[in-house]
């Protein structure tokens, strides 16, 4: 038997759709947005991970600052690293998890996509009241809070 959701639940799954579709465009038009540089959406994420800790970053903090896996994190890494994005530095915390720091083509490439990124959003906003993005953000942020908890298993009901 199904347990039916309550109100509040029916409207959170409505929320995760909504992500779920707002991701993919995002994904999608990133990928656009950026295809000039060399670019797709998870390498800019990548990059941009190290761009706003304004510091190396190992392949764990990267993945754990852009909400990806770290397997997806280091396969970027691989290619951006190949392409001359990324240097790696010996990291004295952990031999073995090298710190991935920007090169002069990666700053410069996250500078062009920023630029992008920046025209892009102001249009995007345009249409959309201050206090209705500020609401989002901080709903979502709290949806985000809540995933720590466990996943139920298979047959448990609450």
């Amino acid at each position: 038997m199904a347990i039916k959701q309550n109100t509040k639940a029916a409207a959170l799954t409505e929320i995760m759709l909504a992500v779920f579709r707002v991701n993919g465009r995002l994904l999608e038009q990133g990928d656009q947005l950026v295809a000039p540089l060399g670019l797709t959406s998870a390498r800019w994420q990548v990059l941009g991970a190290v761009a706003l800790a304004g510091k190396p970053l190992t392949a764990p903090q990267i993945a754990d600052a852009m909400g990806i896996t770290r397997q997806g994190a280091q396969k970027q890494l691989n290619k951006l690293e190949e392409e001359g994005f990324f240097e790696l530095r010996s990291n004295p915390q952990h031999k073995r998890s090298p710190l991935y720091a920007l090169t002069a083509r990666g700053s410069k490439s996250m500078d062009a996509a920023l630029a992008l990124q920046n025209t892009w959003s102001n249009g995007l906003a345009a249409g959309l009241s201050q206090n209705d993005l500020k609401q989002t953000l901080h709903t979502l942020n709290l949806i985000y809070n809540c995933l720590n908890t466990p996943v139920p298993m298979k047959g448990a009901h609450t």
